[in-house]
């Protein structure tokens, strides 16, 4: 362990763009959905009435999870179902680049000759990662409380997003042992992760229909997670559960690391063909290999998606039926009059802004492929910078399409009209095109700065789901893509402001390219 604390102080510097991101977004994320039921419901008994309806949906029930009371509070709780599930990928992520994806690039190799312990990497990127879910945890305690919701309630919904932080934490630290690289860490954490939301979801869903599959909660540390119920029964006993799991997880990485050599995976990776396939001697097909896997997990997510909000459509046309209020807020968030329009109008924009992620992570495939030295082995052959670079930018901006045309098809059947579902899913690509023509550029200009594209889409987020509660400046709004992209359905449909998006995309992404032709590679 000798090296600990000064192992965590770099990895904080080298966190500094990223975390306090990703800390503060979804630290915040609950005092902003307190704020907007506020706004919401003029009375309690419109509160009621929604709470009644969301608790009984099973869409509603899959996506969120359940919802056992009717005060703000526990909506607020409620809507936050998703949150860790984000903070659990935030915090694996966070452990496997400072661990298997360090062992990668030969940081740890260097680290390692100095004065500094064999558990001390692994230790300081847990650590960390622990700290960051714990401040995390109290943003959102501070923010609640000081919004005069009740302390205990606040502090257990605090806890029990942090905890799900540290158990992931957890699972990714054991990947890191497991896997052969990180990439393949990284997969394999996500499994877990996405394996655990789905036995959460099933099991959850069960219960609400009399089922006999609900026991299927209690193998999901998310699901655990879920038995806080804060603001109500505030039970405490399965945060002891993750704490004692994740303290296993945390015991069993250090002791799989005692069982591999530094660089090597407890799963040997297997030896490639000597000469490459004719399917792999070209940049773009190179780019598809390694790019494939990326794309048919995120069109797979975003198909479930679209099974999710076409299912609990019938759900949103019955509540704002019943509620002036929630037709209201459902227009300002779509901007159409239609209530159904406004909802897959809005539905569009939040997938539009969950696939600019993906977007932004294939167009960093860039950098991460410099930094691992691969390219190194591309560019010393006939292929040129353009081409090598450009094989991966099309993934970042045809993959998005892909995503969105399966979630507004799948969205669209369940609905009964899938036409203007899907035109409304496609019309957001400019905007998520934008957003990775600023990776690209900063890429191309400031590599070292290029993790800071993840601030944009961060930006964009906050400005998509806090702008029309707080009513901010159309300046503030117009400050994100997502903005100018015309609402559909329902809207009036422009070309204009789409091709004008589409135009500033190229620029951004062709300034970028250029520069990365002009700059140093490590070659």
């Amino acid at each position: 362990m000798t090296g600990t604390a000064g192992l965590i102080r770099l990895v904080l510097r080298r966190d500094r763009i990223i975390m306090p991101l990703w800390v503060l977004v979804l630290g915040i994320l609950p005092y902003v959905y307190v704020t907007g039921f506020e706004t919401l419901f003029a009375t309690a008994s419109e509160r009621i009435h929604y709470a009644q309806i969301s608790a009984a949906n099973a869409g509603f029930i899959g996506l969120y999870g359940p919802l056992h009371g009717d005060s703000l509070g526990e909506l607020t709780v409620w809507r936050g179902g998703f949150l860790p599930v984000m903070i659990g990928l935030a915090a694996l992520l966070m452990v496997i680049r400072h661990t298997r994806a360090d062992e990668e690039a030969g940081r740890t190799e260097l680290i390692r000759a100095g004065v500094v312990g064999r558990f001390a990497p692994l230790a300081a990127a847990v650590l960390a990662t622990v700290l960051a879910c714990t401040v995390m945890g109290v943003i959102v305690a501070v923010t609640l409380i000081g919004q005069g919701q009740p302390a205990e309630g606040s502090i257990a919904l605090a806890v029990s997003y942090a905890v799900s932080g540290w158990f992931f934490a957890g699972v990714g630290a054991v990947t890191a042992q497991i896997a052969d690289g990180g990439r393949q860490a990284r997969v394999l954490a996500v499994l877990v992760l996405g394996v655990s939301y789905v036995l959460r979801m099933g099991g959850d869903i069960s219960a609400l229909g009399g089922g006999r599959l609900d026991w299927m909660s209690w193998l999901s540390p998310i699901g655990w997670v879920h038995r806080v119920f804060p603001f109500g029964a505030d039970d405490w006993w399965p945060v002891a559960l993750v704490v004692v799991t994740t303290l296993a997880t945390v015991g069993a990485s250090a002791y799989l690391l005692t069982r591999r050599d530094l660089g090597g995976g407890l799963l040997a990776g297997r030896l490639g063909p000597a000469t490459a396939a004719a399917s792999l001697r070209s940049p773009i097909t190179l780019a598809w290999r390694l790019h494939r896997g990326l794309l048919f997990s995120w069109t797979a997510g975003f198909a479930a998606l679209g099974l999710v909000f076409g299912g609990v459509s019938t759900s949103v046309a019955q509540l704002a039926e019943d509620s002036d209020s929630m037709s209201k807020i459902f227009t300002q968030l779509g901007g159409t009059d239609s209530v159904m329009d406004a909802y897959f109008a809005s539905i569009a924009q939040t997938c539009a802004v969950i696939v600019a992620c993906y977007a932004v992570q294939a167009a960093l495939r860039i950098r991460d492929e410099e930094q691992t030295g691969h390219a190194e082995a591309v560019l010393s052959t006939v292929v040129s910078r353009w081409a090598w670079a450009a094989g991966h930018l099309i993934f970042a901006l045809l993959g998005p399409a892909v995503a969105l045309l399966a979630e507004g098809v799948v969205a669209g059947v369940v609905h009964g009209d899938p036409g203007p579902v899907v035109a409304s899913a496609l019309a957001q690509l400019p905007a998520v095109w934008v957003l990775a023509g600023v990776a690209m550029l900063l890429i191309g200009l400031v590599p070292k700065l290029a993790a800071a594209a993840w601030a944009v889409v961060a930006a964009a987020f906050l400005i998509l789901i806090v702008g029309p509660l707080v009513q901010a400046s159309q300046w503030v709004l117009d400050l994100s893509p997502f903005t100018h992209v015309p609402h559909l359905p329902g809207g009036d449909f422009t070309v204009v402001p789409l091709l004008t998006l589409t135009l500033i995309a190229a620029v951004l992404g062709g300034a970028g390219l250029i520069a990365l032709r002009r700059r140093d590679l490590p070659v």
